[in-house]
């Protein structure tokens, strides 16, 4: 499976949403440099706030193209960034991808999956109703997290939009995302 980098961005302070750049730099253990979210430890306020020494699962958010388009549908028009997201992507079923598999994407940056970015109030205080509009049912009623995807740096590398992603899984048994 293979895709692209549409946008990517980073934000220095613990803002909701974060400004697209031309490219950014990914730092192996860290996260984005320049990023509120960069470091080994936990950095995200609600999670610092319970146990600051917790492992830092949340460096990088993923977030696909087409979830966009799906809300905008919906009457939700959201640039890129704006939802908190450090790369946007095209052509990559993010949701569908199992915990632990590598994405590299440009020549040299590798970020390791951890996990699905849990929808949180945040949204709704941005657009009335964006919460519920990133969650829904699969087939058997089971609820679907549709808010983007969580990593850690496994490579360090700049990442640019129109960048290429790949995706390597990791050994079976594959396991699914759940929220981190």
């Amino acid at each position: 499976m293979s895709g692209l980098v549409e946008t990517v961005s980073q934000g220095s302070t613990h803002s909701f949403s974060k400004q697209p750049r031309m490219w950014i730099r990914l730092l192996a253990g860290l996260g984005v440099e320049g990023d509120a979210h960069l470091g080994t430890t936990v950095k995200h306020r609600s999670r610092v706030a319970r146990d600051p020494t917790q492992p830092n699962f949340r460096q990088v958010h993923l977030l696909h193209r087409e979830l966009l388009e799906e809300l905008e549908a919906r009457g939700f028009v959201i640039g890129p960034g704006q939802i908190g997201e450090n790369i946007l992507t095209r052509g990559v079923d993010l949701l569908g991808l199992p915990t632990g598999a590598v994405l590299r994407i440009g020549s040299a940056a590798e970020v390791r999956v951890t996990g699905l970015r849990n929808p949180c109030v945040q949204l709704d205080r941005f657009k009335p109703g964006l919460m519920a509009a990133t969650l829904g049912r699969d087939e058997v009623g089971g609820l679907v997290r549709k808010a983007g995807i969580m990593a850690v740096v496994v490579t360090g590398g700049e990442v640019r939009p129109g960048d290429p992603v790949r995706v390597i899984p990791p050994p079976e048994p594959h396991q699914r995302l759940q929220p981190v």
